[in-house]
């Protein structure tokens, strides 16, 4: 079988990098160990993809995602969740950049519902989905939180250069679980010869009655969670957890070591980023001295594009598409319905690289995208 994948063809090591489709067949290079980064042994230009797998451990509520036998994500939906989410995300050079679960000592302990990469929102109906956590117990809180309940999984291919996973949940009501919204996603894992890694997620939602109501909110609606060292270093004091597990209060920290950087498509940068529209916006930085770039792309079909970045600097990095009223001061206002009968498609790009990428080069990866994606 044929697969389509992309592949990062480069000049120069640290030259433009432009994505070219490729034809995927045979024999794959072994991706680099997922523990610490290793040396730059990538392969050159024109190197077959390596292969991506799905792996469901038997009896575990979680899929793994593999790059030649070495750990990319995993698909997880424990009980300690209140929702389904990819943790934890590494690099092809097997850097982890999202923040740990539970966080490690020397991370931020605060906002426990930020694990990995999600998809919620914060007023769906009037319930929050977006908060809840193990956290809450309060039950006047609980009675106005949402859960996203794994429904089953719909497909697993593994490929050469991608694979494809297809998962169906359910959001419902935390306390009664009355069922709110039917969801359909479709996860594409890709990973190139020179190690880039790709998560492309295309959901659908419908309601699973009448209609939905996403009131303007400032809390949705993709979001990830990164370590430590990919924060703002301007970003003083907050909640840590010290060797012991004890989470203590500071009102600053040594930020040596943290380096991470917002850049928009629109030309801002750094904490100027939250707030603001923007078609992708990249946190770049260093992770024990390695050279990281995230990525998150907003597709032009959905729904209040460009969206708005709710991208913090003490870690949190979303794209918020249905929180207009908010982030525009009541100058805007969107408050997306979800029909009755009708399926609303969601489609993001995320991109992790092993290092710096210039706004050119993103620019040029992200029409690469959006041209892919209506072929």
């Amino acid at each position: 079988m044929v697969h389509s994948s992309f592949v990062f063809r480069a000049g120069r090591r640290a030259g433009l990098l432009s994505l070219v489709t490729a034809a995927a067949i045979g024999a794959g290079a072994a991706a680099p160990s997922a523990g610490k980064p290793t040396a730059d042994k990538r392969p050159v230009a024109g190197s077959e993809p390596p292969r991506v797998t799905l792996s469901h451990p038997s009896g575990q509520a979680r899929i793994d995602v593999l790059v030649d036998g070495k750990p990319f994500t995993s698909y997880i939906w424990p009980g300690t969740l209140k929702k389904p989410t990819l943790y934890p995300i590494r690099s092809g050079d097997g850097v982890v950049v999202t923040r740990g679960f539970p966080p490690a000592a020397g991370e931020r302990a605060d906002h426990p519902h930020h694990v990995g990469l999600w998809f919620n929102y914060g007023d769906v109906n009037g319930y929050d989905f977006w908060n809840h956590s193990s956290a809450i117990v309060d039950p006047a809180r609980l009675e106005k939180m949402g859960r996203i309940v794994h429904a089953g999984v719909t497909r697993m291919d593994s490929g050469r250069g991608h694979a494809e996973l297809g998962v169906r949940t359910r959001w419902v009501t935390a306390q009664n679980g009355t069922p709110l919204v039917d969801e359909d996603t479709t996860f594409t894992f890709r990973a190139t010869p020179d190690g880039l890694r790709v998560i492309d997620r295309a959901t659908y939602l419908r309601a699973a009655g009448q209609d939905v109501a996403f009131t303007d909110n400032k809390e949705g609606l993709i979001g990830l969670r990164v370590r430590r060292a990919l924060e703002d270093p301007a970003e003083k004091g907050g909640e840590f957890v010290d060797a012991a597990g004890k989470v203590t209060k500071t009102e600053a920290l040594d930020s040596t070591g943290v380096t991470g950087v917002y850049t928009s498509s629109e030309g801002k940068s750094g904490g100027k980023v939250w707030g603001t529209r923007g078609k992708w916006t990249t946190l770049g930085g260093t992770v024990d001295g390695h050279p990281v770039t995230i990525a998150i792309l907003d597709h032009p079909g959905n729904p209040g594009f460009p969206t708005y970045w709710h991208a913090r600097g003490y870690g949190l990095f979303a794209a918020n598409p249905l929180g207009q009223a908010v982030f525009s001061d009541g100058k805007e206002k969107l408050n997306f319905t979800l029909k009755r009968g009708l399926n609303q498609l969601f489609r993001y790009r995320v991109l992790i690289a092993d290092r710096a990428v210039t706004p050119a080069e993103m620019e040029t990866l992200y029409q690469t995208w959006i041209e892919e994606a209506v072929r």
